[in-house]
């Protein structure tokens, strides 16, 4: 998984640590007085640039008219003013957070709020996102009922700029919050140019699948980067792909369920709503009004079965399984190793948990887990997978607490053989030894330099030797540090931060130097590096990894609208991946098998890659 998930909770009704942040960086100044201004309007609250000129202020009698009323979550309503003044940098729409005080508007109401300008960081200011401009702690005034809603502004391809968002200030520690808005010049602009206001987006295509909030992900540009699936592919740190909008609706669903869509269906009739920013994918369409979803008929891949003289080897990120979760997921595991995997001769698993999952009470084997699942995997069909692996000590290796995820070797011994060499535990490193004149491993299984404080709280690779028709196949199985603690892509921070990449750099590098220690004592050695590596084949990451041409990323042999495993934020984009060695070649078949990342229903987050070649 790229990161564990922020409980989503109410926002305080306070003014965000932003402001503070701000302060300190001299781009604003903030008294507590009351406005001075003889009326202010909802664009003078908003001003032209990303924080409010008003933030901390008093503002008295702001008018507008009741776009929409959130009554769980962060609770509130957003007005829009109908008197607009003309400058696209400046929005006419903001968000009144309420809080714990009972909601007393409806939509159509023409309102008087008198409150507080604040600026709130959804996540928290270390957490780069955007503000939301806001009036706390309101008093609110309705002058009347039943008024037409301000029209819709349509965003669609377009209304959308081709380029992202703007360079940040290096003066301001690469910062956009200063910047004046360039509504017309970056999509972030744009859509920070509507914060709070009624949008509209027309029929569009789903390119993240419905989630477990009740949200999904469309595009408002249809041909931004397609693939022949439906997604969007996200193929570079430039290519951001700015007609992602994430959809959610203001209706509870037990009032109104929020429609189940697959990537490449259709979202008939668009979404009509106000234009939120959360820490949960930035600026989000809260529809008043939502379309009904088209099935477009998305189906799981198969892969072909491999050859009698290929050697089939894949990766599969399980997604914490352990024997507490229902059979049923360990069955359609199970039955998608066997039916869409075509049983591969050797399986690297990842977030294989011990055998009572997350319960921390110091368990670290997971001989039951991995027996229950290769059971399932006999009753779908399949063979009888041994499996190897090293059970970590417990705590050491991130994941959920207690659940002491780790890496497995499944292996069909009627195709290939395992050679065992005893000796090698959690913390103890397997080391390239000459065998002739051949590499091979002190110990296989055995963990790669697993004291190296690049796998601190982080899963350390586990590394075998196996045997097809009589030639040795050293395989690599990894799952590098997740991107928890990255910035988004809408981001304050321009280029955003990525924080994670600087672990994962450095566990690239310590699996590149292995590799090249067995291609120094065998330079035709047959080596597949594989697994859950968590970032994208044209990153730094992936760069160490290929260092000195040690490994080749068999996912750019692919075209490039096929390379992807993970679908987030409504991004297609790499996270698993398999490298190899020269002594492969050339002559290889990859496919990464799209059955989980693009639906709805998933077994795992993660899609599974196969590479299969001859040895």
């Amino acid at each position: 998984m790229p990161q564990i998930p922020t409980p989503r909770m109410p926002r305080p009704a306070a003014v965000s640590a932003v402001v503070a942040t701000a302060l300190a960086a001299g781009l604003l100044a903030v008294s507590t007085s009351t406005a001075s201004a003889d009326e202010v309007r909802v664009h003078d609250i908003q001003g032209t640039t990303r924080i409010s000129p008003l933030a901390g202020q008093q503002v008295t009698d702001v008018r507008g008219v009741v776009t929409g009323v959130r009554a769980h979550g962060s609770k509130g309503f957003w007005i829009q003013d109908t008197k607009a003044d003309g400058d696209p940098a400046t929005s006419e729409g903001v968000f009144v957070y309420t809080g714990s005080a009972a909601l007393t508007v409806k939509p159509g109401d023409a309102v008087r709020v008198s409150g507080t300008v604040g600026e709130y960081v959804p996540g928290g200011a270390a957490s780069g996102n955007q503000s939301l401009t806001q009036i706390t702690k309101p008093t609110v005034t309705v002058e009347s009922s039943g008024n037409a809603l301000p029209a819709p502004v349509r965003v669609g391809a377009k209304s959308v700029p081709s380029r992202y968002a703007p360079a940040g200030d290096p003066a301001q520690d690469n910062s956009v919050n200063a910047l004046p808005l360039k509504p017309r010049t970056y999509a972030l602009d744009l859509y920070e140019s509507l914060e709070g206001m009624n949008v509209a987006v027309g029929s569009s295509r789903v390119v993240g699948a419905t989630d477990a909030y009740n949200e999904l992900w469309v595009t408002v540009k249809p041909h931004e980067n397609r693939n022949r699936r439906g997604g969007t592919v996200y193929g570079s740190y430039d290519a951001q792909n700015g007609g992602r909008l994430q959809i959610q609706q203001l209706a509870p669903v037990s009032e109104r369920p929020f429609p189940k869509a697959n990537v490449g269906d259709v979202l008939k009739g668009g979404a009509e709503g106000p234009l939120d920013f959360n820490q949960f994918g930035g600026y989000t369409l809260v529809a008043r009004e939502l379309g009904d979803v088209r099935d477009k008929g998305l189906v799981r891949e198969k892969t072909r079965r491999q050859a009698k003289g290929e050697l089939a080897v894949a990766t599969y990120n399980v997604e914490n399984l352990d024997p507490g979760d229902a059979q049923t997921k360990f069955d359609a595991l199970a039955g998608a190793v066997v039916t869409n995997l075509a049983s591969p001769d050797i399986v690297a698993l990842e977030e294989i948990q011990d055998d009572n999952g997350a319960k921390n009470d110091g368990t670290v084997a997971a001989g039951a887990t991995l027996k229950k699942f290769t059971d399932a995997i006999v009753a779908a069909g399949g063979p009888r997978y041994e499996w190897r692996s090293i059970d970590p000590v417990n705590n050491k290796d991130g994941g959920e607490p207690g659940g002491n995820i780790r890496q497995v070797f499944l292996f069909n011994p009627e195709r290939v053989s395992f050679t065992d060499r005893a000796g090698g535990d959690a913390t103890t490193p397997t080391e390239v030894v000459r065998a002739g004149e051949r590499a091979a491993l002190s110990h296989s299984p055995g963990r790669v330099d697993p004291q190296n404080a690049a796998w601190t709280n982080s899963r350390k690779p586990l590394a075998g030797e196996f045997v097809f028709r009589g030639r040795t196949v050293f395989v690599i199985a990894n799952h590098f540090g997740s991107k928890g603690g990255d910035e988004g892509l809408t981001s304050h921070h321009q280029p955003p931060v990525r924080s994670s990449e600087v672990q994962r750099l450095k566990q690239a590098q310590a699996v590149n130097g292995f590799v090249k220690d067995i291609r120094e004592v065998q330079r035709n050695a047959d080596v597949v590096v594989l697994g859950d590596i968590n970032d994208f084949e044209f990153s730094a990451t992936t760069k160490a990894l290929q260092d000195g041409g040690a490994l080749r990323a068999a996912v750019k042999s692919l075209p490039r609208s096929e390379r992807y495993s993970y679908v987030y934020q409504g991004n297609s984009q790499v996270l698993d991946q398999i490298l190899t060695s020269p002594g492969v070649g050339d002559d290889f078949s990859y496919d990464s098998v799209h059955i989980n990342a693009e639906f709805a229903d998933q077994n795992s987050d993660h899609d599974p890659q196969v590479l299969r070649f001859k040895p």
